[in-house]
């Protein structure tokens, strides 16, 4: 072999061993090398052994480290070249933005280059990243083509949330397509437009156009930003609409970027809000870091009360991507349409750009006053916030509330509410508070105290404590003394929808019940257990007992706008309802069974309603004068707006066996239906009473109220052998049967009965005592001779008419014709019977037979001779 040719393998084998050693120890020297140019305190990790493959070079991971921070990390890159164009491409790169602090600040020495010499720099590339992400805005990461020459940069992005086109040509840029995605945004953003980069690649473009759509609030808005060297202007409208939402004017120069006199304007509903903005930021060029923030922007309102304006004061301070320091304050006040906020909120933002937290000074409140809901008025309501902490991770520190309310149909009231948040927002984090207050409930006449204790712990509301008591709550015709509400389990509401529930037990205890006809309830205890999905959707179950009385079964529904319930009380006795009975009627229960079903609902605007059916059998009741046995009450009834329907598919019914008194009485039977109180489109009857009295029976077919007419009240065939037993007159008897008919009236303005009568009903006898005649006939010599002829008499015929004013004055004009027996004669007798007297006296005192004495004594006359018979 030729010396020449040993000489060229030779070389070629130690230029191939150099290649082998230089790719085997790459990861050693390729970090040193570089690290000749990259800033001072950062490095490039190269981990694991890079290989050939696809005609390139293939690297497991590269990081680039700024300290200990690592700036990017690039997994699976390749690097090679390809038809004449460098190729490089990596499975995923990522990029920390918290490390760019590490950075180290210095200045390159030299004249800078310009973006053209920049340019002409870059090699023919094409670069493929499949993803890149950029913490913290992960989810903005997507897929990257960029593809490089000295004449045209062009980039593609494509992600879920973020879509980029832009070509640089020289110094133009032109942006043909920006799409963001955003959750607030209903529909994503989009952007378009050109630029004019400066020569230098050091500050803000020369000149240029952007054009954007959006939608928020529901509406439609179209971004358009413009400018030309040192100032320009960004509008945002409405589509439509001519006149500019915002408006921004802007001016920049080496020192400051300033916003001066912008203006805003947001129309809600029937409120506009609108003011203006004042922005300066000084030594921008150095970087977030060193750049001061100053501004002002003014919130101007019209509405309830008049103009507000309200102004939050910005800076001077900073923002930085690791340590913020921005004083803000809040102050002014806002008229909005029903409300009025008044607001002195010293402030101080401080943490990461990207997570800041603003903490409230000492002196923070916010107030409020107007109509916060269709019929609250809010009096004051106040929100000391000094120390409380608003971060991304929730709101921390102490929470106070105060407020001063009434409401037309509800009362006055007051409520404190003080507790502490820890990284608490709505459903995350946890709130732990106490509450008590005051104030009056108008609907039931009472004056209420409250206290308690909860909290908020992620999605649960828990309810811990409460106690809450009324000096009475009145309502139609009952009054209950002191009653108290609390718990006998905690109250639960679980938010999360998927495991939505409600739960918690109550009681209620009261004192005494009044009722207006004076009857009285025994202190109760209502007890029950809630169960549902929200404090808007639950059913409850309890009981109600109230000493002897009960227990009374209920449950219900509640829908947020209506108390649903039904009430079972199983049959029970009688006697342990006497304290309802008023006290004046001393009547006392002795025997029977009640038995009751009632439905009910309640709601704010339409009131108590409930019907039923209440049911008392085999009563027996004694009073001072008599006594009430074999009772049998039927009830069903409804109550709407305080007013009673009686009867609502069947009368009331009254059946009672027997009433034992001065008149037994026996078979009463009534029925009862209609309305109470009455009035003339909703009358009341009582009709079908019928009882039998005296051996005969007394009825009366209808009584209507109001009354057009009078009611008959009808007798038939009324014993006066057993009336006088009953009244037990020592100066006379009677034998006979009487009918007659009283029409009577209930609200005529002068009588009780008008027009009555009272007739026989067959043959009467009347027999004066012997002593009684003796007495009139010795007195009067007259009257005695004349009474000889009353001391037996068979009467064929009588007829009596009689008039009852409400006041009680009888007046009675009856005719009695018959025949007289003295002294083995008999004479006919023809008496005319004139008789005036209060009836509630004679009623009192039931002293018929000397009243007749009297009577008799002033107009007894003889009868004629041709009436005597021999």
């Amino acid at each position: 072999m030729p010396r020449r040719l040993r000489r060229l393998l030779a070389a070629l084998l130690a230029l191939t061993l150099l290649v082998l050693g230089l790719l085997l120890t790459l990861t050693h020297w390729l970090p040193r090398l570089a690290g000749i140019w990259l800033p001072a305190e950062t490095r490039i990790v190269v981990d694991g052994a890079p290989r050939w493959r696809n005609g390139g070079i293939w690297f497991p991971q590269v990081r680039y480290l700024a300290g200990e921070c690592v700036l990017a990390s690039v997994e699976q890159a390749t690097f090679g070249r390809e038809r004449k164009r460098w190729q490089l491409s990596a499975r995923q790169v990522a990029l920390n933005s918290d490390c760019l602090q590490q950075l180290p600040h210095s200045e390159q020495p030299g004249t800078p280059r310009s973006l053209a010499a920049w340019q002409q720099m870059l090699p023919g590339a094409d670069i493929h990243i499949e993803r890149l992400s950029v913490s913290p805005w992960q989810p903005y990461a997507g897929r990257v083509d960029l593809a490089l020459s000295p004449d045209q940069q062009t980039l593609r992005y494509r992600g879920d949330n973020l879509e980029i086109d832009a070509s640089l040509h020289g110094q133009q840029l032109n942006v043909a397509q920006l799409r963001l995605r955003h959750a607030a945004l209903p529909q994503p953003f989009t952007l378009e437009g050109a630029f004019r980069l400066p020569e230098f690649a050091d500050g803000l473009p020369v000149s240029g156009r952007l054009e954007g759509n959006l939608q928020y609030a529901g509406q439609p808005l179209r971004l358009a930003l413009a400018w030309q060297q040192q100032q320009g202007q960004l509008d945002v409208y409405t589509t439509g609409d001519g006149q500019p939402l915002l408006a921004l004017p802007w001016q920049v120069d080496a020192q400051q970027i300033r916003i001066l006199k912008g203006r805003y304007r947001w129309p809600t509903g029937s409120q506009t809000v609108a003011g203006f903005l004042d922005l300066t930021l000084d030594h921008w060029q150095q970087g977030l870091e060193e750049m001061q923030i100053t501004g002002r922007l003014n919130v101007l309102t019209q509405g309830r009360g008049g103009k507000g304006n309200a102004v939050l004061s910005i800076g001077p301070g900073r923002l930085s991507m690791g340590d913020s320091a921005l004083p803000l304050r809040l102050t002014g006040e806002s008229k909005l349409a029903s409300m009025q906020l008044y607001a002195s909120l010293p402030g101080y933002l401080s943490g990461p750009l990207l997570d800041p937290q603003l903490k409230f000074q000492p002196g923070a409140l916010l107030r409020l006053r107007g109509r916060l809901l269709s019929t609250l008025e809010v009096e004051e309501a106040r929100w000391p916030l000094a120390g409380v902490r608003l971060a991304s991770q929730g709101i921390n520190g102490r929470l106070q509330a105060i407020l001063r309310a009434r409401d037309p149909s509800f009362g006055q009231f007051r409520l404190h509410l003080d507790g502490h948040a820890a990284d608490f927002w709505p459903d995350k984090g946890e709130w732990q508070w106490r509450y008590w207050g005051a104030g009056d409930m108008l609907p039931l006449s009472a004056a209420w105290t409250l206290q308690g204790a909860g909290g908020w712990r992620d999605t649960l509301i828990h309810l811990d404590r409460l106690d809450a008591r009324f000096d009475r709550m009145q309502y139609g015709m009952a009054e209950v003394a002191k009653p108290r509400l609390t718990l006998s389990a905690p109250v639960n509401w679980q938010r999360d929808a998927h495991q939505a529930a409600f739960t918690g037990g109550f009681r209620i205890d009261a004192g005494e019940t009044q009722f207006d006809f004076g009857g009285r309830l025994p202190a109760s205890s209502l007890r029950f257990e809630a169960k549902g999905q929200d404090p808007s959707h639950f059913i409850w179950r309890g009981q109600l007992q109230a000493q002897a009385i009960g227990p009374l079964r209920v449950h219900g529904r509640w829908d947020g706008q209506r108390l649903r319930g039904e009430a079972w009380w199983p049959t029970q006795s009688l006697t342990v309802f006497q304290p309802l009975l008023k006290p004046d009627l001393k009547m006392k229960i002795r025997a029977g069974e009640l038995r009751a079903q009632v439905a009910f609902s309640a709601a704010a605007r339409e009131g108590f309603s409930a019907g039923g059916h209440w049911a008392v059998t085999k009563g027996s009741l004694w009073m001072p004068d008599n006594q009430i046995n074999d009772l049998d009450f039927s009830l069903p009834f409804r109550l709407k707006e305080q007013q009673w329907q009686l009867g609502v598919r069947g009368p009331v019914s009254l059946r009672i066996g027997e009433i034992t008194n001065q008149f037994a009485m026996q078979n009463i039977r009534a029925d009862l239906q209609g309305y109470y109180p009455w009035h003339e489109a909703q009358p009341l009857t009582l009709q079908n009473v019928s009882l039998d009295l005296l051996g005969g029976e007394v009825s009366l077919p209808a009584l209507r109220l109001p009354q057009h007419e009078a009611a008959k009240l009808r007798l038939r065939d009324i014993s006066l052998s057993k009336l006088v037993t009953a009244l037990k007159p020592k100066q006379f008897a009677m034998s006979g049967k009487v009918n007659g008919e009283l029409p009577l009236w209930v609200n005529n303005a002068r009588w009780l009965v008008q027009n009555g009568w009272i007739a026989n009903s067959g043959p009467l006898t009347f027999r004066m005592d012997k002593d009684m005649a003796d007495a009139i006939a010795a007195g009067n010599v007259a009257a005695g001779a004349a009474i000889s002829w009353l001391r037996y008499m068979e009467i064929s015929r009588s007829w009596a008419t009689l008039d009852l004013d409400n006041l009680g004055n009888l007046t009675m004009q009856a005719q009695v014709q018959g025949a007289s027996r003295f002294s083995n004669r008999q004479q006919t007798v023809n008496l005319n019977y004139h008789h005036q007297q209060n009836l509630f006296q004679l009623w009192r005192s039931l002293r018929f037979g000397d009243n007749l004495q009297s009577w008799v004594e002033q107009n007894a006359t003889l009868p004629t001779k041709r009436e005597q018979r021999p």
